[in-house]
């Protein structure tokens, strides 16, 4: 009976073990992905922002802005492997109690490096600029998990490619550890508009068709080990100007910044990854091998005594053998 339990024991002491290695070097690739089925919502505000009105046909200076991104999974265009999310960001004047913009954009992506995958009905939509079903690449809302310190190029809605984002260093917010991540655009011309031509400067002429230029600085801190922002900040200058380069409309110009609301929902939520990722990667490991270890030794310590039993017992039959 004793060896019976014994070499149970040992079977299951040497499949802890197996399941240790892959709950180590397997299972993480795995189950360690960008989830399916995400939903956040993100809110940035700045103030003294200026920008042109098409309600009032006027340019607003000393305004407050919110930026209220939400972002939302199509669970049933994912898969193992991709993840498809919605994203709608509107960003409305609070002082005015007015909508400024609102842009949507869908992207599918790989879900652990995170780099746009060209399926699944991608497009962006930008309310003064129509929508778009071009071509998407880089990154698309996240970092890789396992986020390296390098540059990476993400992609832009607003200028519909990607750009890069430089590192520049580490930063702790709220606790976490993040990497620094910035983005410089200066004065690139996206698209055109038609306006006024009383509006910028040409009163002779009842319409008037300019590009627009954007100037932009958008810094994400990243959780390296998630690849989820923790903390965003963007500014921006959207600009109508002719031919020699002069500005001649302003139609946003801000410094938006994620609220304390919004960086500590972000942290919480990389709180709670970082404990499940621990957990598959280390916690459980380590159980697994110190459960096989223990059993182990039980299952060979009673496989060793009951042999040591059975010589008992053979010699002392051999023994009452001669004797008699």
């Amino acid at each position: 009976m004793r060896r019976v339990v014994g070499l149970t024991l040992t079977g299951l002491g040497a499949f802890l073990f197996v399941l240790a290695l892959l709950l180590r070097f397997y299972l993480p690739g795995q189950v360690i992905k960008f989830p399916l089925n995400e939903y956040v919502v993100t809110t940035l505000v700045g103030h003294n922002v200026r920008y042109f009105s098409e309600k009032q046909v006027a340019e607003l200076t000393g305004v407050t802005a919110k930026a209220t991104s939400t972002i939302e999974g199509d669970v049933a265009a994912g898969s193992g492997s991709t993840a498809v999310w919605n994203d709608f960001t509107a960003v409305e004047d609070t002082t005015n109690r007015q909508p400024i913009e609102y842009m949507s954009q869908r992207s599918a992506f790989d879900r652990r490096s995170g780099q746009i995958v060209d399926c699944c009905g991608a497009f962006v939509s930008v309310s003064n600029a129509g929508t778009h079903k071009g071509h998407q690449s880089g990154l698309a809302y996240a970092w890789p998990i396992g986020t390296q310190k390098q540059d990476y190029q993400v992609f832009d809605p607003t200028l519909g490619r990607p750009e890069p984002f430089r590192y520049e260093g580490t930063a702790t917010v709220s606790g976490v550890s993040t990497d620094k991540f910035v983005e410089h655009v200066s004065n690139q011309q996206f698209s055109q508009q038609m306006v006024p031509g009383s509006l910028v400067g040409y009163p002779d002429q009842p319409t008037v068709t300019l590009p627009e230029y954007i100037t932009e600085t958008n810094t994400y801190f990243v959780d390296p080990v998630t690849g989820e922002p923790v903390n965003v900040t963007e500014s921006q200058s959207l600009t109508l100007q002719n031919i020699t380069g002069a500005t001649r409309l302003v139609l946003f110009q801000g410094d938006l910044a994620a609220t304390p609301q919004s960086i500590s929902s972000a942290v919480g939520s990389v709180n709670s990854s970082h404990l499940k990722i621990e957990f598959v990667e280390d916690i459980g490991p380590l159980v697994c091998v110190l459960l096989g270890v223990v059993l182990l030794v039980l299952g060979i310590t009673l496989i060793a005594n009951q042999a040591d039993l059975e010589e008992f017992e053979y010699e002392s039959d051999e023994t009452v053998g001669s004797a008699t």
